[in-house]
């Protein structure tokens, strides 16, 4: 039986480093190293690691390494708590002994990876990767990764080191669905959320369990937290292929067409090109014959054709991109529609003026008329209608937004009664997808 004494002195000694007084003890009772225990069930390896004194632990691990795999009362082992206490030196020397106690679990179900990363000690756990990446792969309450934890406490560095060697875990979601993404939201981590949404790898429009995005998840925090529209915008993923996702293949076949037509109008207008050269009416080989017997028309009809071109172009460069940090995602998509529209209104002008080119001037000037009128009325339903509809149905919905926001009565006198029938008339539109994601 140790005395209290002798067990004071000895824990003094660990504690503060004095190796002397130590190997003294030890050499009076060299049964003190295996059978003395501290509080919580604590051996000298315990003690030693929880005070940073390298030189005991060389010490103890000659006379007794088996005391690397003992655990305390809370399971821990001297691992762990080197782990927690960012001794590196210690946490090399006992992972030497006893590389398996990386795997050790205490009663909070973390192993030494888990615990050096939630204190964001980066050397020690690249050290304890560096012997295995797989007990870092075991998942703690409620299914939450290791990354899930260091995005909890807030060890941005600790992520990037695990996210370097785990790649395929950044993605990986907890009991709740919940991704890095959600959770960093929810903590309000700007930085965090900086850094996932350069990775790459996390889709912003991923849902947890209940049907929430991370940007979702950030609006039930107060607006009035720190740098909370940086987040915002950083979480708004805006594309054309993530709104309109049914409808990719068939908008980017029609606007390489339209692409198509105009080029092809230009090396070969309506009429054809002259064969050879004429002296005497300076005609050249190569050049459209439209633009000698309709010179008017021909202008017309290349001011459509280069309108189309243009427009087509820059239709297919905003639905190939994707804007994480614009403010304004409804004009982005309305610039979108109105490029595809001008396209293909460009595309029917030059189809009339090929069609004015060609056609006798007799036919023309009968039938010419009730063409231009019916190209007219096609235009305005088909073209016009669905996008004054949609802007018709944003207005509205931001003017609810505002009344509610200032608590205004909106009862069915509140707003005015025009722009109510145009708002159900907009509702009850059977249009593409295209215009009903802008709600």
């Amino acid at each position: 039986m140790v005395s209290k004494e002798v067990e004071m002195k000895l824990y003094n000694a660990a504690s503060s480093g004095d190796l002397t007084t130590l190997v003294q003890l030890l050499e009076e009772d060299p049964y003190l190293v295996h059978g003395v225990s501290f509080p919580c069930s604590r051996n000298l390896l315990h003690v030693t690691a929880i005070h940073g004194q390298t030189s005991i632990v060389e010490q103890v691990l000659k006379l007794n390494p088996q005391l690397a795999r003992i655990s305390d009362s809370e399971k821990s082992s001297p691992l762990h708590i080197a782990a927690a206490g960012g001794h590196v030196e210690i946490a090399s020397k006992l992972l030497s002994v006893a590389p398996e106690m990386c795997w050790r679990r205490d009663d909070q179900g973390m192993n030494p990876i888990h615990v050096a990363a939630m204190n964001g000690h980066v050397e020690i756990l690249e050290i304890l990767l560096l012997e295995s990446c797989m007990p870092a792969m075991e998942r703690l309450h409620r299914g939450q990764p290791v990354l899930h934890l260091c995005v909890k406490h807030a060890q941005l560095r600790a992520l990037k080191v695990l996210v370097e060697k785990l790649g395929e875990l950044v993605c990986a979601k907890d009991d709740d669905g919940d991704t890095l993404l959600h959770l960093a939201a929810r903590c309000g981590q700007l930085e965090t959320i900086e850094y996932l949404v350069e990775n790459k790898a996390l889709n912003l429009r991923t849902r947890n369990a209940i049907g929430k995005t991370a940007h979702q998840i950030l609006k039930e925090i107060p607006r009035t937290t720190v740098n909370y529209s940086k987040m915002e915008n950083l979480l708004t993923d805006f594309s054309i292929f993530i709104v309109i996702p049914k409808m990719t293949n068939s908008i980017m076949v029609v606007l390489v067409l339209i692409a198509t037509m105009a080029y092809q109008s230009v090396i070969n207008p309506p009429g054809g090109v002259w064969a050879g050269d004429d002296d005497k009416s300076s005609h050249k080989a190569g050049e459209a014959v439209m633009a000698s017997t309709h010179p008017d028309a021909y202008i017309n009809f290349m001011n459509a054709n280069f309108m189309a071109f243009i427009c087509s172009i820059t239709a297919m460069f905003l639905f190939t991109i994707k804007v994480h940090k614009f403010l304004y995602p409804f004009m982005f998509m309305l610039t979108f529609i109105v490029n595809m529209g001008m396209a293909l209104l460009s595309i029917m002008g030059t189809f009339l003026e090929s069609m004015y080119a060609i056609t006798p001037d007799e036919l023309m000037k009968s039938k010419g008329n009730n063409i231009l009128l019916s190209s007219t009325v096609w235009l305005s339903i088909f073209g016009l209608m669905p996008v004054c509809a949609a802007g018709v149905r944003h207005l509205y919905r931001w003017w609810v937004s505002e009344q509610s926001r200032q608590q205004v009565d909106l009862g069915a006198d509140a707003f005015p009664l025009r722009l109510r029938l145009l708002y159900w008339t907009s509702q009850h539109l059977d249009m593409p997808t295209i215009f009903r994601a802008l709600r």
